[in-house]
Protein backbone atom coordinates (compact mmCIF):
# COMPACT_ATOMS: atom_id res chain seq x y z
CA UNK A 1 0.00 0.00 0.00
CA UNK A 2 1.49 3.26 -1.08
CA UNK A 3 2.01 6.26 2.28
CA UNK A 4 0.03 9.00 1.23
CA UNK A 5 2.96 10.97 1.02
CA UNK A 6 4.40 8.54 -2.06
CA UNK A 7 0.89 8.12 -3.49
CA UNK A 8 0.59 12.39 -3.97
CA UNK A 9 3.88 12.27 -5.59
CA UNK A 10 2.80 9.19 -8.05
CA UNK A 11 -0.61 10.05 -9.09
CA UNK A 12 -0.16 12.92 -11.38
CA UNK A 13 2.33 10.68 -13.78
CA UNK A 14 -0.11 7.80 -13.20
CA UNK A 15 -3.20 10.24 -14.25
CA UNK A 16 -1.41 11.43 -16.88
CA UNK A 17 -0.37 7.84 -18.18
CA UNK A 18 -3.80 6.29 -17.60
CA UNK A 19 -5.81 9.38 -19.29
CA UNK A 20 -3.56 9.46 -22.42
CA UNK A 21 -3.87 7.12 -25.29
CA UNK A 22 -2.56 3.37 -24.58
CA UNK A 23 0.73 3.13 -26.35
CA UNK A 24 0.88 0.25 -29.00
CA UNK A 25 1.98 -2.33 -25.79
CA UNK A 26 -1.93 -2.72 -25.22
CA UNK A 27 -4.37 -4.78 -27.09
CA UNK A 28 -6.72 -2.41 -28.81
CA UNK A 29 -4.56 0.41 -29.97
CA UNK A 30 -5.69 4.02 -29.34
CA UNK A 31 -8.18 2.80 -26.52
CA UNK A 32 -8.48 4.57 -23.08
CA UNK A 33 -8.35 2.73 -19.60
CA UNK A 34 -11.10 2.98 -17.75
CA UNK A 35 -9.93 2.94 -13.94
CA UNK A 36 -13.88 3.62 -12.68
CA UNK A 37 -14.58 2.07 -9.61
CA UNK A 38 -11.06 1.41 -8.64
CA UNK A 39 -10.58 2.66 -5.52
CA UNK A 40 -7.02 3.00 -4.29
CA UNK A 41 -6.27 2.27 -0.70
CA UNK A 42 -6.85 5.33 2.11
CA UNK A 43 -4.30 5.03 4.67
CA UNK A 44 -4.47 6.60 8.08
CA UNK A 45 -1.72 9.25 8.68
CA UNK A 46 -0.02 9.50 12.01
CA UNK A 47 2.11 12.07 13.80
CA UNK A 48 5.37 11.59 15.39
CA UNK A 49 3.82 10.92 18.56
CA UNK A 50 1.53 7.69 17.21
CA UNK A 51 -1.91 9.93 17.25
CA UNK A 52 -4.14 10.45 14.22
CA UNK A 53 -3.19 13.22 12.06
CA UNK A 54 -6.44 14.26 11.08
CA UNK A 55 -5.85 17.39 9.19
CA UNK A 56 -3.97 15.24 7.11
CA UNK A 57 -6.32 13.10 6.71
CA UNK A 58 -8.92 15.36 5.89
CA UNK A 59 -6.57 16.53 3.21
CA UNK A 60 -6.12 12.86 1.94
CA UNK A 61 -9.96 12.56 1.75
CA UNK A 62 -10.59 15.67 -0.42
CA UNK A 63 -7.80 14.88 -2.72
CA UNK A 64 -9.42 11.29 -3.36
CA UNK A 65 -12.56 13.29 -3.60
CA UNK A 66 -11.14 14.47 -6.74
CA UNK A 67 -9.95 11.44 -8.56
CA UNK A 68 -11.99 9.70 -11.48
CA UNK A 69 -13.20 6.98 -9.26
CA UNK A 70 -16.38 6.34 -9.04
CA UNK A 71 -19.03 3.79 -7.62
CA UNK A 72 -20.00 0.95 -5.86
CA UNK A 73 -18.77 -2.39 -7.57
CA UNK A 74 -20.11 -6.27 -6.87
CA UNK A 75 -21.62 -7.91 -3.95
CA UNK A 76 -22.11 -11.53 -2.62
CA UNK A 77 -25.33 -12.63 -4.20
CA UNK A 78 -25.75 -16.43 -2.74
CA UNK A 79 -28.94 -14.62 -1.77
CA UNK A 80 -30.04 -14.13 -5.15
CA UNK A 81 -30.17 -17.96 -5.53
CA UNK A 82 -33.43 -17.65 -3.89
CA UNK A 83 -34.31 -14.42 -3.85
CA UNK A 84 -33.45 -13.37 -7.26
CA UNK A 85 -36.33 -10.83 -7.90
CA UNK A 86 -36.10 -9.01 -4.80
CA UNK A 87 -32.22 -8.61 -5.25
CA UNK A 88 -32.92 -7.46 -9.11
CA UNK A 89 -35.87 -5.09 -7.85
CA UNK A 90 -33.25 -3.46 -5.01
CA UNK A 91 -31.08 -2.80 -7.80
CA UNK A 92 -33.56 -1.38 -9.92
CA UNK A 93 -34.78 0.83 -6.75
CA UNK A 94 -31.61 2.27 -6.51
CA UNK A 95 -30.91 2.83 -10.07
CA UNK A 96 -34.45 5.05 -10.22
CA UNK A 97 -33.26 6.72 -7.04
CA UNK A 98 -35.99 5.53 -5.20
CA UNK A 99 -34.15 4.98 -2.04
CA UNK A 100 -36.88 4.57 0.57
CA UNK A 101 -38.03 1.75 -0.99
CA UNK A 102 -34.97 0.23 -1.18
CA UNK A 103 -33.51 0.82 2.07
CA UNK A 104 -36.96 -0.75 3.26
CA UNK A 105 -36.58 -3.72 0.70
CA UNK A 106 -32.54 -3.96 1.75
CA UNK A 107 -33.40 -4.36 5.63
CA UNK A 108 -35.73 -6.68 4.98
CA UNK A 109 -32.98 -9.15 2.93
CA UNK A 110 -30.00 -8.56 5.65
CA UNK A 111 -30.99 -11.29 8.02
CA UNK A 112 -32.08 -13.91 5.03
CA UNK A 113 -28.72 -13.01 3.09
CA UNK A 114 -26.67 -13.37 6.65
CA UNK A 115 -27.95 -16.43 6.76
CA UNK A 116 -27.22 -18.21 3.56
CA UNK A 117 -23.55 -16.66 3.67
CA UNK A 118 -21.92 -16.06 7.00
CA UNK A 119 -24.45 -17.82 9.43
CA UNK A 120 -25.25 -20.99 7.52
CA UNK A 121 -23.25 -20.95 4.63
CA UNK A 122 -23.62 -23.21 1.78
CA UNK A 123 -25.50 -26.29 3.72
CA UNK A 124 -28.08 -22.99 4.51
CA UNK A 125 -28.39 -22.23 0.65
CA UNK A 126 -28.87 -24.95 -0.39
CA UNK A 127 -31.51 -25.75 2.14
CA UNK A 128 -33.26 -22.64 1.02
CA UNK A 129 -33.16 -23.23 -2.45
CA UNK A 130 -35.11 -26.61 -1.69
CA UNK A 131 -37.53 -24.41 0.03
CA UNK A 132 -38.03 -22.20 -2.77
CA UNK A 133 -38.54 -24.91 -5.47
CA UNK A 134 -35.25 -25.44 -6.65
CA UNK A 135 -32.83 -28.09 -6.39
CA UNK A 136 -29.71 -27.64 -3.44
CA UNK A 137 -28.88 -30.83 -3.77
CA UNK A 138 -27.08 -32.73 -0.89
CA UNK A 139 -23.60 -31.15 0.99
CA UNK A 140 -20.36 -32.96 -0.30
CA UNK A 141 -17.85 -33.65 2.35
CA UNK A 142 -16.38 -32.15 4.29
CA UNK A 143 -19.83 -29.92 4.67
CA UNK A 144 -22.59 -31.30 6.96
CA UNK A 145 -26.74 -31.37 6.36
CA UNK A 146 -27.59 -28.60 8.51
CA UNK A 147 -28.78 -29.90 12.21
CA UNK A 148 -32.86 -29.62 12.86
CA UNK A 149 -32.17 -26.56 15.33
CA UNK A 150 -29.91 -24.68 12.99
CA UNK A 151 -33.21 -25.32 10.10
CA UNK A 152 -35.05 -23.75 12.40
CA UNK A 153 -33.05 -20.67 12.39
CA UNK A 154 -32.75 -20.40 8.80
CA UNK A 155 -36.47 -20.95 8.72
CA UNK A 156 -36.91 -18.09 10.64
CA UNK A 157 -35.03 -15.67 9.50
CA UNK A 158 -36.87 -15.79 6.33
CA UNK A 159 -39.84 -16.20 7.56
CA UNK A 160 -39.37 -13.14 10.00
CA UNK A 161 -38.54 -11.05 6.91
CA UNK A 162 -42.02 -12.59 4.83
CA UNK A 163 -40.01 -14.42 2.80
CA UNK A 164 -41.37 -17.80 3.42
CA UNK A 165 -44.71 -18.37 5.01
CA UNK A 166 -44.82 -20.44 8.51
Amino acid sequence: MLSPRVWSSVWPRLSRGLTRNVGSRASGEGRKVDISGIYPPVTTPFTATAEVNYGKLEENLHKLGTFPFKGAVGGVCALANVLGAQVCQLERLCLTGQWEDAQKLQHRLIEPNTAVTRRFGIPGLKKTMDWFGYYGGPCRAPLLELSPSDEAALRSDFTSNGWLSE
